[in-house]
């Protein structure tokens, strides 16, 4: 049965609880540990030390996806099924290249039949015990609204770029389909949860109908080792901000530790979304991409899965492979004629009309090709359903009878379209024989299909002999394929073409068939190296050998979730950083006599977001309050200009103040500003201000602030990223204009700096700290909060005192930033409400102080 907590995150995230039949559907397992029956339904505590009793001898990987690789056939007596693998499913293949010696895989997955509700229990059994399947039912109106409806209706056009601008085009959003989606993802979760050991397994998630799945299961286990591949196309964010769950589906995306991509465009428009949609920003270390997230790296990986090398090999030399070939070859090569190949599903992205005129087109201008070139055309059955299938297939033989009754001949027809499920040994006959493939997809994920077709064509010497070959000539391919498809930038030595230009596409098919020999034979050799090499084993290797480095420091953090329903995320922490408890510092305040107190103030004691930059009252009493205590010595560090934080903070008598990262410096209202070595050169400013100026100009948005020691560009207005584009322009440019002048460039949050070198926020913390050391002051009491870049200066020089000579033996320290991220702060305050409640309680203790002497 579905237990209390997570039917509650579902509402959260739907607004309705789960069907009635889920509490039939989630049947357990015979014979496999139940992980969760005693759980304590509001999971206070992280689950992953929770294990089963008995634990795996090798690595287990539990692959996750819409569909098992099992074929099922009711018995000829109805009585029980009867189930066998399907051979070319990835899931598979990505099986065979992993290695059963090193991995054990289990899957989680739909079957293709509906198993009746008494034989489930048996049905289960038995894939479990033979195939290690772990099959999830779901009821046939919830799977027609899951699949046919959110995925099929939604995601999947969303996701090749087709807007929702009407009803027939893409379906508008509907509710209930989405809540249908994540009633399945959370069935799916449970499914997981029956066989899953969290500490040890790997849990591989694939594509975009499962991409709300990674929450349900990193809110069990915060630990859970969980990589997510997608599929399909990823949009650019100006189509996928369209989608009304946008936050929802990046958010539980985040919630994985690999996020796998066949592209960097499919990354690139991922990483952007999150930029724009959630204010993430990432980096590359060493190569490799990665999310700060919550204290959590999120990797991305980039590359494309590639096809079963033996499984396919093995096909050629199957005997009815070469009976067809040879029947192929009498049909096409022996009468003279050359054979150009098309394979592909019967849908609106895959180009099959667009591919029909192109041909059309080649046989009006080139009509010497007239009776001697043919275009077999495979159509595979639709995944999907409704009017715009229906649509393609009557453009398709339309298309084929109009071309067939102007360019055929006797005994000879341009086109040949086969719209019948083909056994794949049929297929590849088709890809040995063919001169060119073409693969004209409008938009497609990956598209696997031109690697086949290269494999094919290498043959082997069975093969060769069918098609009488000389075996010491070199093979050769030609592929023709879309810019659009994912396998694109892989095939450097095929013929890219836009699909939508006509004219272009018949081109490249005559280009493809005049080509001279030995070029093509390079062309083959370039492309059968890469796909050889690169295979669905050598892709499966990669991804796990990156998700096992993704989660190596999962043991060594601690974790706690936050969030409801789809906006649950894991907070990643040290395990020395830990909140600010106001209890504890405000205990230790009272039993101290020297105080040194540090902020900044932009961030920390003001919201980043907030336009009126100046103080409040209450944050001017508070630090008047502050301040007036004697034991105290409290300073405001901030990067901003001396004239700002004088004019802003003047009713502070005795609040010490740094100015543009502590280059300027005073203890008291009426002391003399004092500057950190001698008065700053700031000729340079004639040689950045012009470049910065350049900037602006061509950055919306962005603007420059001069101050007396240093020059601020901040693009916190501009488009995030091309802000962000910008900025490592300016600070590349800046570094390079600026090399001999004594300055250092930096970059923060939406800003480059240029300043003078030597000068940091560490500076103040040791300034104060040794003259408070040579008045006889050594504190006993250390406080200090900031939140970005130039702060944690700061923390450094405090953390490094102690022990040493400017502090007291016994002093508290209680280096702070400002929310949950790495940092050389042992402590962290969620936000600036909290701050001020923290400054608000120490100032109540000096006020009582004051009073009571």
């Amino acid at each position: 049965m579905v237990t209390r907590s997570y039917s509650n995150l579902l509402e959260l995230a739907t607004g309705e609880s789960p069907p009635p039949s889920f509490d039939q559907l989630n049947r357990r397992i015979p014979r496999v540990v139940d992980i969760m029956s005693n759980l304590d339904n509001d999971y206070p505590y992280d689950l992953s030390a929770v294990s089963p009793s008995s634990a795996s001898p090798k690595d287990r990987v539990i692959i996750v996806a819409n569909q098992l690789p099992i074929r099922v056939h009711r018995k000829l007596d109805n009585k029980g099924w009867t189930f066998d693998w399907v051979e070319d499913s990835l899931l598979l293949q990505l099986k065979d290249g992993l290695g059963e010696d090193d991995v054990e895989v289990i899957y989680v997955g739909c079957l293709q039949e509906e198993i009746h509700l008494n034989e489930q229990e048996e049905v289960s059994q038995i894939l479990l015990e033979t195939f290690k399947c772990v099959p999830t039912f779901l009821p046939p109106e919830l799977f027609s609204r899951f699949y046919h409806g959110f995925c099929k209706q939604q995601l999947w056009p969303l996701f090749h770029y087709m807007l929702p601008l009407s009803p027939d085009l893409g379906g508008r959003f509907d509710r209930s389909l989405w809540q249908a989606y994540v009633s399945v993802n959370k069935i799916f979760a449970d499914k997981i949860l029956e066989v899953i050991n969290p500490e040890d397994d790997f849990v591989w998630v694939h594509d975009y109908h499962l991409m709300v799945l990674p929450t349900f299961l990193r809110k069990r286990f915060n630990r859970v080792k969980l990589g997510f591949f997608l599929h399909s196309p990823f949009p650019s964010s100006e189509i996928y901000k369209t989608l009304p769950v946008r936050e929802e589906l990046l958010r539980a995306l985040l919630n994985s530790d690999l996020i796998g991509f066949h592209t960097f465009d499919y990354a690139r428009h991922f990483l952007s979304c999150c930029s724009r949609m959630l204010g993430l920003s990432y980096e590359s270390k060493r190569g490799y991409i990665g999310l700060e997230y919550y204290g959590r790296t999120v990797s991305i990986k980039i590359l494309a899965v590639g096809i079963h090398m033996g499984q396919l090999q093995s096909v050629l030399s199957l005997s009815e492979t070469e009976k067809k070939v040879a029947e192929l070859k009498s049909r096409f090569c022996d009468r003279g004629r050359v054979m150009m190949l098309g394979v592909d599903d019967m849908d609106i992205f895959k180009g099959i009309s667009l591919k029909l005129l192109a041909m059309e087109q080649f046989l009006i201008q080139h009509p010497e090709w007239r009776g001697k070139v043919v275009l077999v055309q495979i159509a595979n059955p639709a995944r999907g359903r409704g009017r715009d299938v229906q649509e393609v297939q009557t453009e398709t033989y339309t298309t084929v009878k109009r071309i067939n009754e102007t360019f055929g001949q006797p005994g000879y027809e341009p086109v040949i379209l086969i719209d019948k499920p083909l056994p794949f040994s049929e297929k590849i006959a088709y890809y040995v024989v063919a001169e060119c493939c073409l693969v004209t997809a409008v938009r497609d994920g990956m598209n696997l299909i031109p690697y086949e077709y290269i494999i094919s064509r290498q043959g082997n010497e069975k093969l060769d002999k069918v098609l009488e070959l000389d075996p010491s000539n070199k093979k050769r391919s030609m592929l023709v394929v879309s810019e659009f498809i994912g396998c694109s930038p892989s095939l450097s030595g095929a013929i890219r073409v836009n699909p939508w230009n006509i004219d272009a596409v018949a081109e490249a098919m005559d280009c493809a068939i005049e080509m001279a020999e030995p070029e093509k034979q390079l062309r083959h050799e370039k492309h059968y190296r890469y796909v050889s090499t690169h295979d669905v084993g050598y892709w499966a290797h990669s991804f796990l050998q990156d998700l096992e480095r993704a989660c190596k420091d999962h043991g060594r953090r601690r974790c706690w979730g936050i969030g409801f329903g789809l906006g649950f995320r894991v907070v990643a922490l040290d395990q020395s950083f830990r909140k600010l408890s106001i209890e504890h510092i405000v205990s230790a305040y009272r039993r101290t006599k020297k105080r040194a107190i540090l902020f900044d103030y932009d961030g920390t004691l003001m919201p980043q977001a907030s336009i009126d930059k100046s103080p409040s009252s209450n944050s001017i009493e508070i630090l008047n309050k502050l301040c007036r205590d004697e034991n105290n010595v409290v300073f405001l560090v901030s990067a901003r200009s001396r004239k700002n934080l004088d004019s802003w903070f003047s009713p502070c008598e005795n609040l010490g103040l740094a100015a543009e990262h502590g280059y300027f410096m005073r203890l008291k209202r009426n002391a003399e500003w004092e500057t950190h070595g001698p008065v700053a050169d700031c000729s340079w400013k004639q040689i950045a201000e012009p470049v910065m100026k350049l900037y602006t100009e061509t950055t919306d948005g962005s603007t420059i602030e001069d101050k007396e020691t240093s020059l601020v560009w901040s693009y916190e207005d501009s488009d995030p990223d091309f802000g962000s584009c910008q900025a490592k322009e300016l600070l590349d440019h800046l570094e390079s204009v600026l090399a001999n002048e004594p300055v250092s460039v930096k970059s923060g949050q939406t800003i480059v700096e240029v300043k003078p070198q030597g000068v940091s926020k560490g500076l103040v913390a040791e300034r104060l700290l040794s003259s408070m050391q040579e008045r006889g002051m050594l504190p006993d009491f250390v406080l200090c909060i900031g939140d970005d870049r130039s702060d944690e200066d700061m923390f450094e020089v405090i953390m490094n005192s102690i022990s040493g000579p400017s502090l007291s033996p016994t002093a508290e320290i209680f280096a702070c930033t400002v929310g949950r991220k790495p940092s050389r702060a042992k402590y962290y305050l969620d936000d600036t409400v909290e701050i001020v409640r923290l400054m608000q309680g120490l100032a109540s203790v000096s006020e009582e102080a004051a009073l009571s002497s």
